[in-house]
């Protein structure tokens, strides 16, 4: 059998080779969203025009490097130079550079988005270091360090970049001593609670038992959340790495991987992973030949929200529906089949390797007092550059949204971050760090790291009716504070949007969400009012505007608002007839144009042209519909 040294060092002469590779390196971007982009139509142009040139070139398919506006991304290498990164790419862009490049050696550095090499290199003038770009600048790659860097299907890619190192560096030290270092590197969970993750292996450790497990949470529910699907498409090692960790550290022979069944490429990912690990002697019995048993499973879920609880994933991975219970006791002492069990999310476990490997001093160096460490985020919404992010924590929010995300593409109203259990936050709080307490104490939380950004065209109002349409129909059920509460709340909400509410439902609607956040069972009930709660209390004048002058601001509830065209600015262009999806607006050339009510669908996308075509004239207006009585 080839010893594990023996293949780290053939991986790391096969990476040499790939770095300094005499032919050409195509790496696209292919994760989830790459591929949504068109990535893979792009793969397959960069192979016919290889083939029609006869070009002997290597593809290399990545994960997800952060920018997702700029999807498809493709990186090309020629040899002693570069890795340069063209963004936007679609089939006829790919066969332009790949004919420039390769054939002619002129990189379009028009194309160009940013280069991987050292400044000064000449086939880079003009080219930023790609790390160097806005969006990326700010951050600190920890966790996401081989995510776009590395061929996440390649055990090879990772084992040459300390791969393992961590597992293997545990496994000469006791237990005890690995909670140790995870205690004084400070880390706390990244599922959202910020728990100290030490205190739960801990409590694990001491309990007697002859089995215990492990479990990856990857029950990404968020509306706009994929942090942990883009770490597992783009790293797929490094979880699993950080899985057996915390396993040998609890003393743990069998791990689960708890994910939605629909992240198909991470689930593929993760199995081929597997078969990897078990090909290299990483799974099974003595594992690398230290006594350590090691069993893996991919538990696919359903994807309901209320399995990203504890003892609701717990039941789900047994087979039965997932409810939660009350606790004590905790899954620490007595959970999967009764044996006791530690939960851990996704990124939590990435980033024990590098913990382990660098040191908890080294990793103490980010973040701050408190809040070591770094935390990724979703950014999306109304954001100019959206994607994949990793900050230390206590990074304002204004540094994330401005500095990294370039700001929204309307004037700015607020951020949501922790997805549905989290808060709706305006432009006053934006100079809050980004640390547990901080955020909780704005009415908001962390979350696993979803973080929505909202312009002028959101409704408050809206906002808070959709998230509590989603928790309410997640709920479980079980207790009646969320099963019953929930749904009064959207029926609330539903009045005011509708604009058939009275002065008492503002002060209703605030009781039932303190209650339902006070009384509810698990951790989908207490947060589940906290989009209204925290809109109530930084837009009630959003709030007040849909209750007393029956009025949307944002144009969304439509039973509130009109369009009409002012007959003084309207200049007969026609913008708005060619772009209405039901003919509701009539008018001859350089005549002024009238809105039929009763077609108009109240889409606004007459508003948009009208207010932003160069050749329009801001004459189309948004009226109340209904007045206060």
């Amino acid at each position: 059998m080839i010893s594990f040294e023996t293949r780290r060092e053939k991986a790391r002469r096969k990476w040499d080779q790939l770095e300094h590779s005499k032919a050409p390196v195509i790496y696209i971007g292919s994760a989830t969203c790459g591929r949504s982009a068109g990535a893979l139509k792009v793969l397959q142009a960069v192979k016919e025009t290889l083939k029609e040139h006869k070009l002997n070139a290597k593809i290399v398919q990545v994960g997800c490097i952060g920018p997702c506006y700029m999807e498809p991304l493709m990186d090309i290498r020629l040899a002693d130079s570069p890795r340069i990164c063209y963004a936007n790419v679609n089939p006829q862009r790919a066969r332009k550079i790949i004919e420039s490049y390769l054939l002619k050696g002129n990189p379009l550095p028009e194309l160009a988005v940013g280069h991987f090499g050292e400044n000064g290199h000449p086939v880079t003038e003009g080219i930023p270091r790609f790390f160097e770009i806005p969006m990326l600048q700010p951050q600190v790659r920890l966790v996401l360090r081989n995510c776009g860097m590395i061929d996440p299907e390649d055990i090879d890619h990772y084992l040459a970049n300390d791969g393992y190192q961590g597992l293997l560096d545990v496994l000469s030290q006791k237990p005890e001593e690995v909670i140790e270092i995870v205690k004084e590197a400070g880390l706390r969970g990244r599922g959202g609670a910020g728990f100290p993750t030490y205190r739960k292996w801990e409590i694990c450790r001491s309990v007697p038992g002859d089995q215990k497990y492990m479990i990856c949470n990857v029950s990404e529910g968020d509306p706009g959340a994929f942090m942990n699907r883009a770490l597992i498409e783009g790293d797929p090692h490094c979880v699993l790495e950080g899985l057996m960790i915390a396993s040998y550290a609890i003393g743990a022979s069998h791990g689960y991987v708890y994910i939605n069944s629909d992240y198909h490429l991470a689930i593929q990912r993760l199995r081929q992973a597997a078969e990897q690990m078990r090909e290299y002697g990483l799974l099974g019995e003595n594992i690398l030949g230290t006594g350590f048993d090691f069993e893996l499973t991919i538990k696919e879920g359903a994807g309901a929200f209320v399995c990203g609880e504890e003892t609701a994933l717990i039941g789900s991975v047994e087979g039965r529906r997932g409810m939660p219970r009350s606790r004590p006791p905790f899954p620490a002492v007595e959970g999967l089949f009764g044996k006791p069990t530690i939960i851990n999310n996704v990124e939590t476990l990435g980033t024990l390797p590098n913990i382990i490997r660098n040191g908890a001093a080294w990793y103490r160096g980010y973040g701050v007092k408190g809040n070591y460490g770094t935390k990724t985020f979703s950014l999306v919404g109304s954001v100019r550059r959206g994607g994949l992010i990793e900050v230390p924590l206590g990074t304002k929010l204004r540094r994330i949204i401005y500095d990294i995300g370039g700001g929204s593409w309307k004037p700015f109203k607020g951020v949501q971050t922790g997805g549905p259990s989290g808060g709706c936050l305006s432009e006053e709080s934006l100079d809050i760090p980004v640390e547990y307490e901080s955020m909780q104490a704005a009415g908001s939380i962390m979350g696993s790291g979803g973080m929505i950004i909202m312009d002028e065209d959101t409704c408050v109002v809206d906002l808070a009716l959709y998230f509590l349409n989603f928790t309410q129909k997640e709920s479980c059920g079980k207790c009646s504070p969320c099963r019953v509460g929930t749904w009064h709340m959207v029926t609330i909400l539903d009045r005011i949007a509708r604009g058939e509410s009275d002065a008492d439902d503002l002060a209703k609607l605030q009781t039932l969400a303190e209650t339902a956040a006070r009384a509810s069972l698990c951790g989908l009930g207490q947060t589940a009012p906290n989009p209204v709660l925290t809109t109530l209390r930084h837009f009630r004048a959003e709030y007040l505007s849909h209750v007393q002058d029956k009025y949307c601001r944002a144009a969304v509830c439509r039973e509130l608002v009109e369009y009409d065209i002012d007959p003084e600015k309207c200049n007969g262009c026609q913008r708005c007839i060619e772009i209405c999806p039901t003919e509701a607006i009539s008018g001859a050339k350089s005549e002024l144009h009238r809105i039929d009510q009763l077609r108009c669908i109240k889409c606004k996308a007459c508003y948009e042209v009208c207010r932003y075509d160069p050749l329009a004239s801001d004459a189309i207006v948004i009226r109340s519909r209904r007045r206060a009585s």
